[in-house]
């Protein structure tokens, strides 16, 4: 196995849009600056596949700067281990490369939150953003059947990508009621580039039923996914689908920032109004701050990429950018909290944790997430409680106590290989 070090004035972690904004701020600054990310390309999940040939105005602005820019790009490459204060421990194909740093970005994104229900492990059942993502590296969707529900702006997104790549969406299920909606519709009023986003979704999504105060119930079928139950207050029925793109809202990628000693508050990381955390020279930006979208994690970006390089004159510009943005994340936390029902879907026989086969039952017997761990190895398979960790939260209201290397799951020969540097 290969080991391979670099060493940067300012290292970005992630290279979704906070990473690309904070990366090409700080390079702009005239520091030398690495951005890591677990992708082969820079964009992360929102704007991937939009690297080459993007008919997103600012993703091709972002990626054009991120080009003419000093800024290092090491992808694909997964940190998963701090064996150090200054330098972390990433694995790539070629082996295994330490990376030191100056100050640190943490711009790590956020996943979907995935809730257990009757037939949720069914091939076929995907998240949305996951189908969505299948789709942009060529998956054929074409004539399939497809049912989209959950709860989020997400799931517009997606219905109007999967209809334009030929998919039938049956129906658009948004677990929030209409009176949520509306509220936060009105929030939109005075944003006018968010309303214009809503009206062409609107435009796009013309004639696809969409739904709201509609929630999944069981999805069923005989090998895969083949009908879907929706319910209401009002009736419970069944949608035909060959796929099921289930995702509530999202959840923040905080490990590494606990791993690092990061203050979490209310599950996302506490950050100065320089975007930095509560462990001296590290800073975070985007989703794991909080979950505000697109305009506020290129804000949050910018901020941080000036601030990390001595450019606190120039961070402070993007301030009220971003005080704007963040109460359009506060109505979208209040418009999209998840309806009391969804605690009540899963039975005791629903699969919890996928990776270790843990029962909603078995889980029932436990009284924290620690002893759920120790007596039935919920969160202890490949993904390390990503999946079944928000669940258990939203279930039971346990939480995860702590971060341990490696965050993710590498070669035995990498970690061995990060021990024998210590």
């Amino acid at each position: 196995m290969n080991n391979s070090r670099r060493s940067f004035d300012v290292l970005v972690v992630g290279a979704g849009p906070a990473g690309i904004a904070a990366a090409c701020c700080a390079a702009e600054a005239g520091v030398r600056v690495g951005v890591v990310d677990n992708n082969p390309r820079p964009g992360g999940q929102i704007w991937r596949g939009e690297t080459q040939n993007s008919d997103v105005a600012d993703a091709a602005s972002w990626f054009r700067k991120l080009a003419g820019s000093r800024a290092e790009i090491l992808t694909p490459m997964e940190v998963f281990a701090q064996p150090e204060v200054g330098r972390l421990t990433a694995a790539s194909s070629d082996g295994v490369c330490e990376l030191s740093y100056k100050k640190l970005i943490l711009c790590t994104g956020a996943r979907e939150r995935f809730l257990p229900f009757p037939g949720w492990t069914l091939p076929n059942v995907m998240g949305a953003g996951g189908l969505q993502a299948v789709v942009k590296s060529g998956m054929n969707i074409a004539g399939k059947k497809v049912v989209v529900a959950g709860s989020g702006p997400l799931l517009l997104a997606v219905a109007a990508h999967l209809k334009a790549h030929g998919a039938g969406v049956r129906a658009i299920a948004e677990q929030a009621s209409w009176s949520r909606l509306v509220r936060f519709g009105m929030t939109l009023a005075s944003r006018g580039r968010k309303i214009s986003q809503a009206f062409q979704l609107k435009k796009q999504l013309s004639r696809i039923a969409f739904r709201a105060g509609c929630w999944v119930v069981s999805a069923e079928g005989n090998g895969k996914v083949e009908s879907v139950t929706l319910r209401t207050e009002r009736k419970t029925w069944k949608e035909s689908c060959d796929y099921l793109a289930c995702g509530f809202h999202l959840v923040p990628n905080v490990e590494l920032a606990s791993l690092i000693g990061c203050e979490l508050r209310g599950g996302f990381v506490r950050a100065d109004e320089f975007q930095e955390t509560s462990v001296a020279g590290v800073y975070c930006a985007g989703e794991p701050t909080g979950i505000g979208g697109l305009e506020l994690s290129i804000a949050e970006g910018q901020i941080a990429g000036f601030a990390a390089a001595g450019q606190r004159d120039k961070a402070r510009e993007y301030f009220s950018e971003r005080k704007g943005q963040r109460r359009f994340s506060s109505a979208l936390e209040r418009a999209f909290a998840l309806r009391e029902e969804l605690r009540t879907l899963p039975s005791a026989e629903t699969i919890v944790c996928r990776c270790e086969d843990v029962r909603l039952g078995r889980l029932r017997e436990q009284s924290s997430w620690r002893a759920a761990k120790l007596q039935s190895r919920c969160g202890m398979g490949p993904c390390q409680g990503r999946i079944c960790g928000p669940a258990v939260e939203f279930l039971f209201g346990w939480k995860a106590e702590s971060a341990r290397p490696p965050i993710f799951p590498v070669p035995i020969e990498s970690f061995a290989a990060t021990a024998c540097t210590e």
